[in-house]
């Protein structure tokens, strides 16, 4: 059958999509800028239809839509990365929360949440019948494998990006087209701390190196940092818009990778139209399924790997706390283990911890003692290498506790190193 009939007879409207799903289904989207939300509006409108229906999905930009009151007992929601409308209702129970390294994510959703429906955006097809998955590849390519009910929302914002991305329209049960712009995410304008910790970061950077870089401040801090930077290369789970100037300039060319030689590897991406319209059909940018992109072997394949990922807190023996305050569920774990422990196997490579020395306005610091009671360690100290705040930078892994705690507190805010060093002289009996 020609293509172009056959995906005339999938294209359905969203009702006739969603009416595919039943209670007590187990659904999976995907999230972030390439989030369906035009099926999934017409999910909520239509909720009564539904009962006993877990979604489950990552960062969400925009509204969580599972959590509202008024869905309860219809749709439950079960998040694998908090976000600011979910954090009330995972804290009171209202929403369910899975943790899991990001490279494991799509085992754990084949082997234990096993999803009946899944659904995603994509672009229009192509003169071959081809779409893409545009900026969300990630743990939602692989349920196209094995979910009973496959739904594309078409849309044409989303961009024709490469690699894994691009799907035949056979892979897929049903299509919505519906039209709207992507969700963005803009970039806020730097503080002079984050360009502090920009430059201290970019100072562990040498030509050559190969990069994972994550979204906000910090990440665009280092990239304006890395402008004098040559033959860079980027391998990442996800980027942002800062990336694309160093693209373009030739500071990041991939020239030096030992896998994807010349090419850009990530799983997802978030940012503006920027990143959206320099994805679409760029053959130097290749987006791949997550547990391939953040399996700690295949991030070690490059050598020179540097990992740059940021955190909540660290204690003076050198835990990392990441994704959670107390027992609120603030974040997710994301894939920042997977790349501190592949930059560790990779040849030359280094991982980098990065955060401002303190929060509330400098009222509390994130370099403490002890972390917060409760708190899930993300990252083990014997994982954790390089702490960067705007004071400096700080190399535990091989150190003594004691040089270790001396390091941290060097980097320290000004107003909360006398405490420290308290704690120092109480923990290990002799002066700072």
């Amino acid at each position: 059958m020609d293509w172009k009939e056959l995906y005339k007879q999938k294209c359905v409207t969203a009702e006739e999509a969603i009416s595919h799903i039943h209670d007590g289904d187990r659904v999976v989207t995907a999230f972030g800028c390439c989030e369906p939300v035009g099926i999934e509006r017409v999910m909520l409108e239509n909720y009564k239809q539904f009962h006993d229906v877990q979604v489950s999905n990552m960062l969400l930009i925009g509204d969580t839509f599972w959590v509202h009151d008024e869905v309860k007992g219809h749709f439950k929601y079960n998040s694998f990365f908090a976000s600011a409308s979910s954090r009330a209702a995972l804290a009171n129970g209202d929403a369910d929360f899975t943790t899991s390294h990001f490279y494991e994510i799509p085992a754990v959703l084949h082997d234990v949440i096993k999803p009946r429906v899944t659904i995603m955006s994509v672009c229009p097809p192509d003169e071959n019948g081809y779409v893409s998955l545009g900026t969300s590849v990630d743990y939602i390519e692989s349920t196209l494998h094995y979910c009973d009910v496959k739904i594309a929302q078409v849309n044409k914002y989303v961009p024709r990006a490469q690699g894994r991305a691009v799907k035949h329209i056979s892979e897929f049960d049903y299509f919505v087209e519906i039209d709207e712009p992507l969700l963005e995410v803009p970039a806020a304008p730097l503080s002079d701390v984050e360009r502090a910790i920009g430059k201290n970061c970019a100072s562990l950077i040498n030509d050559g190196d190969c990069l994972q870089l994550g979204i906000g401040g910090i990440p665009n801090a280092i990239c304006e940092e890395l402008k004098n930077k040559k033959d860079l290369g980027l391998h990442s789970e996800m980027v942002s818009d800062g990336v694309v100037d160093l693209i373009k300039s030739g500071v990041i060319n991939n020239s030096k990778k030992q896998t994807h030689n010349g090419v850009t590897v990530l799983a997802f991406a978030f940012g503006t139209k920027k990143l959206f319209d320099f994805m679409d059909n760029n053959p130097a940018i290749e987006m791949h399924p997550v547990e391939y992109v953040n399996h700690p072997v295949e991030i070690s394949k490059n050598d020179n790997m540097v990992s740059i990922n940021s955190c909540i807190q660290v204690d003076l023996m050198g835990q990392v706390v990441s994704d959670t305050i107390g027992l609120r569920q603030f974040s997710g774990v994301g894939g920042q283990v997977d790349f501190v422990r592949g930059a560790t196997l990779s040849k030359g490579g280094r991982s980098i911890m990065a955060m401002p020395s303190t929060t509330k306005n400098d009222t509390i610091s994130k370099i403490v003692p002890t972390i917060t009671e409760n708190s899930a360690v993300t990252t083990p100290r014997n994982d954790v290498n390089y702490i960067v705040t705007e004071y400096g930078v700080a190399q535990l892994k091989g150190q003594t506790l004691k040089n270790r705690a001396r390091a941290l507190i060097n980097i320290a805010h000004p107003n909360f190193r006398e405490e420290l060093k308290a704690e120092f002289k109480r923990r290990f009996n002799e002066d700072f």
